[in-house]
């Protein structure tokens, strides 16, 4: 057995059961234990763009691997945090949101990344922070049953949201510590307290200029109204305006409903800031996504670390 470790150090890999083996910088844990038992806030974001601000700010970063994520812990603004990237999508968000609260002691989840816009008096630039996610594409696919019409099968009775041609959208199966028992659910909510907390900030300079590429207006500030989140990237006008008036979403993207729905069935509080990189295809032009994510990505880590400077 000994040689069989000894072997595995060698080539950059840990048995299970085994840890502190580095690889890259940082440790390479196979266990399933805990990496640390300091009560921290989990930060994530969706890929590197988002995080690259507040990597800047972190303050004695210490790095983890776990099944090919890192995790970097430290302090931000003060609070002890746990910084890591949920991956692009809601598998990806899912499972990574879930390693973390296996691995961490997590007390509160925070996303900060980018978004599109969906309600039409939002711009890019903007932050939002909405007080509650669902999971637009969880739905029926129908039977077109005569041109132009779709039809639920009967034994399909959750799907009384409207729909947009085949496509019907349904909540999706749960459980929870505190509710085990399997139930349906559409709408994952924010935390009360840190929604509040959200509201108190004030003051956060939000960008309209970056690398000699601006926004028309300044950016604002949103908190409250509705997100939704789907394995999609939206970039249609006609979906954009259904996404609106069906749900009265402010904004869409690809991961915070499942990071909610990971957080609900844990019972741990969260939140989510995500600021407008493009307008999901309602814009004149082409997708804006390319010329402001950088922007967007910073505005919403700003109104981030205000928030965890206010946070009690």
């Amino acid at each position: 057995m000994a040689g069989n470790v000894l072997a595995a150090a060698a080539i950059g890999l840990s048995l299970t059961g085994c840890v502190g083996v580095y690889k890259g910088g940082a440790v390479a844990i196979n266990s399933s234990t805990r990496l640390d038992d300091t009560p921290r806030i989990a930060v994530l974001s969706a890929f590197e763009p988002e995080l690259k601000l507040l990597l800047t700010r972190l303050q004695g970063p210490v790095k983890h691997s776990v099944n090919g994520v890192e995790f970097t812990t430290g302090t931000l603004e003060g609070k002890p945090v746990v910084l890591f990237l949920s991956g692009i999508s809601m598998t990806n968000a899912t499972m990574n949101t879930q390693l973390a609260l296996n691995r961490f002691r997590v007390t509160n989840i925070v996303f900060s990344g980018i978004a599109g816009g969906v309600n039409p008096s939002l711009h890019v630039g903007d932050v939002t922070v909405p007080a509650q996610w669902g999971q637009y594409l969880e739905v029926l696919m129908a039977r077109e049953t005569s041109p132009g019409k779709y039809t639920a099968p009967p034994f399909i009775t959750d799907a009384t949201l409207p729909n947009f041609g085949m496509m019907f959208p349904r909540p999706v199966e749960v459980r929870s510590a505190a509710r085990p028992e399997i139930h349906r659910k559409f709408w994952f909510e924010a935390d009360a307290k840190m929604l509040e907390v959200a509201r108190s900030i004030r003051n956060v300079d939000l960008a309209n200029c970056s690398a000699g590429k601006c926004l028309p207006r300044k950016p604002q500030l949103v908190v409250g109204g509705n997100g939704v989140s789907g394995q999609a990237f939206m970039d249609n006008k006609a979906y954009r305006e259904y996404t609106y008036k069906t749900f009265q979403a402010n904004v869409l993207d690809m991961e915070t409903a499942a990071v909610g729905m990971v957080a609900y069935s844990n019972g741990v509080p969260f939140i989510a800031f995500r600021s407008l990189s493009d307008l999901a295809g309602g814009g004149d032009g082409e997708n804006e996504m390319g010329t402001f994510m950088g922007i967007a990505a910073d505005n919403s880590a700003k109104v981030m670390l205000a928030f965890l400077a206010a946070w009690k």
